[in-house]
């Protein structure tokens, strides 16, 4: 007969419980500030040149027929979940986010190609990655630190889709549209619309600017090197600020690859986010200097 379980006094339990709380604060930190490599200087990062950026799209590409059966199955995901979150803002009476959310969710783009990066870097040492492998990242030690950069790029995303829905508010008065048809009328043939469009655009492309600058280098640089959020980010920056037209180029060829991919229906993106991706890991190993 098995003997009954002691029960704790109040104090041990709260003993066990700032136990937790204290793993769980040493995980964040360290998820900020790395590990191994957290006391190391920041890497020195290279210029670029144009050139620079079609080789890593090749080498992407590359890397993309090299192991493309399983990397569709992987990427369909991206695709259905914009279509379905679409689906979601219509049927909620909130047209007026159905634009902010497609172009929006882009921000998203570095977290939801880790998997990519993590196959393109396994490749790149001689191995044959699977989409098996991909998932490998939720096991790596740099889960904590990836993690946290996805909810920084999530809380950016829901900001821009606050500013949106506040910029209709201003533009176009407090009243939902009620239906698409009408809705496009009104922001192609009023001043209202077209000021929608404007401010639109330009709050947008302040913070498609803010993720290009943090995450160009900061995902790929996480599973590469034990180095935390704040250098990751900050060697992403530098080389943003290093490279500012050449990061630029990348801005628009990614921005222009994404609207092409998602037409019809956000299909296009099977392709599209997995040959970025892949790119991406080759513009990280071209950018950062490695020792």
């Amino acid at each position: 007969m098995a003997a009954p379980k002691q029960t704790q006094n109040p104090a041990e339990w709260g003993g066990h419980q700032l136990g937790h709380v204290a793993q769980a604060v040493a995980a964040v930190v360290r998820a900020l500030n790395g590990g191994a490599d957290a006391t190391r200087e920041l890497p020195d990062v290279r210029a670029l040149q144009i050139d620079d950026l079609w080789s890593a799209i090749s080498k992407g590409f590359d890397d993309f027929k090299a192991c493309r059966s399983d990397v569709l199955l992987l990427c369909v995901i991206y695709p259905v979940v914009g279509i379905l979150l679409a689906q979601m803002v219509a049927r909620s009476d909130m047209l007026q986010l159905i634009f902010p959310l497609m172009s929006g969710f882009a921000l998203l783009g570095p977290a939801a190609a880790t998997g990519l990066y993590e196959m393109s870097r396994l490749r790149e040492q001689g191995e044959e990655p699977s989409w098996g492998h991909a998932f490998q990242v939720f096991r790596s030690p740099a889960f904590g630190a990836i993690f946290v950069m996805g909810l920084l790029l999530v809380s950016v995303f829901i900001l821009w889709l606050i500013a949106a829905n506040t910029i209709y508010y201003y533009t176009m008065g407090p009243e939902f549209p009620v239906g698409m048809s009408a809705f496009l009328g009104e922001v192609f043939s009023t001043p209202q619309g077209l000021a929608l469009m404007l401010i639109g655009t330009g709050v947008g492309f302040v913070f498609a600017v803010v993720v290009l600058m943090i995450s160009v280098v900061s995902f790929p640089m996480l599973l590469d090197r034990d180095v935390g959020v704040y250098r990751a980010v900050g060697t992403s920056v530098r080389a943003a600020l290093k490279n500012p037209i050449p990061i630029a180029v990348w801005g628009f060829i990614v921005a222009l690859a994404l609207v092409a991919g998602s037409v019809p229906l956000l299909l296009g993106l099977v392709i599209v986010v997995p040959v970025l991706g892949h790119a991406t890991w080759h513009l990280y190993r071209r950018v950062v200097v490695h020792d």
